[in-house]
């Protein structure tokens, strides 16, 4: 919907089409010679001041690497300063909290299931270690073997947890 036009001044900005238009009109033949002279010199004086801004900010540029230097940060520091400060703002995030509380419920429930499944098997190799079978050597040495990564198990598990619940 077109906006009214007031007077000659329309209250809507320009718009694409209208932007060329105005871009690729010649308005040098409405200006006086004193217009178009003023106008050349503002031109100038504004390059001049745009060459000018450009050499401070090159200069403060260069100022700035040099402070940065003698206080010993680099390139490499200012990465691992914006990666733990990215780090920290993700870890703050209400979806991080909720994943992580999430996380650690499971590896919970984990640690739980792997401690009953290794009581279950102790139980069982009890079983059978009353049976004759148990006295076999290839027997014991299986047993030994699972006993082993079962009590690993738990152990990588209690650990997880207990750094998990430092970290809160």
């Amino acid at each position: 919907m077109e906006a009214p036009a007031q007077g000659l001044l329309e209250a809507e900005p320009l718009r694409g089409r209208d932007e060329d238009a105005v871009a690729s009109a010649d308005f040098s033949s409405m200006l006086s010679d004193e217009e178009r002279e003023e106008l050349k010199a503002e031109l100038v004086q504004l390059e001049d001041e745009i060459t000018t801004l450009r050499q401070v900010l090159s200069a403060k540029e260069r100022h700035l690497i040099e402070i940065k230097q003698k206080l010993g940060m680099n390139l490499m520091n200012e990465i691992k300063q914006n990666f733990s400060k990215s780090w920290h703002d993700m870890q703050t995030t209400t979806a991080y909290k909720k994943t992580h509380e999430t996380l650690s419920h499971a590896g919970q429930k984990a640690t739980a299931a792997f401690s009953n499944v290794g009581t279950a098997i102790s139980k069982k190799f009890g079983d059978m270690r009353s049976h004759s079978i148990g006295n076999s050597p290839t027997f014991k040495s299986f047993e030994e073997r699972v006993e082993t990564t079962v009590t690993s198990l738990k152990v990588f598990f209690r650990r997880r947890s207990y750094e998990e619940a430092q970290e809160d």
